[in-house]
């Protein structure tokens, strides 16, 4: 009896691989006969286990979806790595579901071997998550379900949608992919209406039904996974900017590009000791402080203002310096 629980669960474990084992393949990783196979997976039917089965020579077994939870088997890196997903998600990136993932984190725990807590624990002492402001953005689980139901299916999607600046409009869109960035779930879309490829934030969605069909799927902006977090990064990062400002620094574009990475701005090369940066801020104080961080010597193209307030910071530094002379300017009055 003990030798065929053993064997059920190592069947248990093949199964739930996501590809399909013909009988021959399962009766040579247990060590039994065809037959033997199809005797246990009998068993595992019973056990609740919705194995299918397809004949033919292409045929096999493969474990599909039921009608309820089943137990599932983990390796030992799977179970450490479901652990401290878990307890990430419990800190409340997704609003709804902190309750929901502390009592399967719990349950896990439980269960888990001695050597595999220990190693779960030693992450936990090291990892100290920075607290996160109250009125930071949740994503409501339901819409984060509808948007990756859409994309699964290649359903259009039509959904109101609130822009940073607080304006309201209507779209309609092909969804493609959720990408997570932090504590913000983006979707990377075709917006039908403005004909272009878009990135939504989640929070800021709200589903409208019904949706729009099927369609058929276009190339992604970017070839492979990463790539596609990568662009959705940059137009994250540039696409609420409240100032945009070309500046032309004097050093070469390779060095400028390495300095201030791919989110902060764009660099072009006018020479080999030159180049152009279109960059960006809410801030045009912040701007100007950044510019002299880059250790380089620059000067603003565009707009004016901020070659205003270059000055203005290069005139206070000057007089922050010992021995210079000339009082303080008034402070303005609010």
């Amino acid at each position: 009896m003990l030798e065929t629980s053993a064997r059920l669960l190592r069947l248990l474990s093949l199964l739930q691989t996501p590809r399909e084992w013909t009988g021959a393949e399962l009766g040579e990783r247990l060590g039994v006969s065809p037959r033997t196979v199809r005797n246990d997976v009998d068993k595992l039917r019973e056990l609740g286990y919705p194995v299918l089965a397809t004949r033919g020579a292409a045929g096999g077994y493969r474990l599909g979806a039921g009608a309820a939870m089943p137990p599932l088997l983990l390796d030992d890196e799977e179970a450490v790595a479901v652990a401290v997903g878990l307890r990430t998600v419990a800190t409340g990136a997704i609003a709804g579901i902190e309750e929901a993932s502390l009592r399967a984190l719990a349950k896990l725990e439980q269960v888990l071997p001695a050597r595999l807590r220990t190693r779960v624990g030693g992450l936990r002492s090291i990892i100290t998550p920075v607290p996160f402001a109250s009125a930071a953005p949740t994503v409501d689980p339901d819409v984060l379900t509808a948007v990756a139901a859409a994309c699964r299916a290649r359903e259009r999607l039509r959904f109101s949608y609130l822009s940073h600046d607080g304006s309201a409009s209507e779209r309609d869109a092909e969804p493609y992919q959720l990408v997570n960035w932090g504590r913000r779930w983006y979707l990377v879309a075709f917006d039908v209406g403005r004909g272009d490829w878009r990135t939504f934030r989640v929070d800021r969605i709200t589903p409208r039904t019904p949706g729009g069909g099927r369609f058929t799927p276009r190339p992604l902006p970017a070839a492979d996974p990463a790539a596609l977090a990568d662009w959705v990064a940059r137009r994250v990062a540039t696409g609420a900017w409240r100032y945009r400002a070309r500046v032309t620094v004097f050093a070469p574009a390779a060095a400028v590009s390495e300095r201030i990475g791919p989110y902060v701005g764009t660099v072009t090369a006018v020479s080999s000791e030159s180049c152009t940066l279109d960059t960006g801020s809410d801030s045009l104080a912040t701007m100007a402080v950044y510019l002299g961080f880059l250790g380089w010597d620059f000067r603003v193209d565009a707009p004016p203002e901020l070659a205003v307030e270059v000055r203005a910071l290069a005139e206070r530094y000057q007089r922050a310096l010992p021995g210079q002379s000339g009082s303080r300017p008034a402070l303005s009055k609010p």
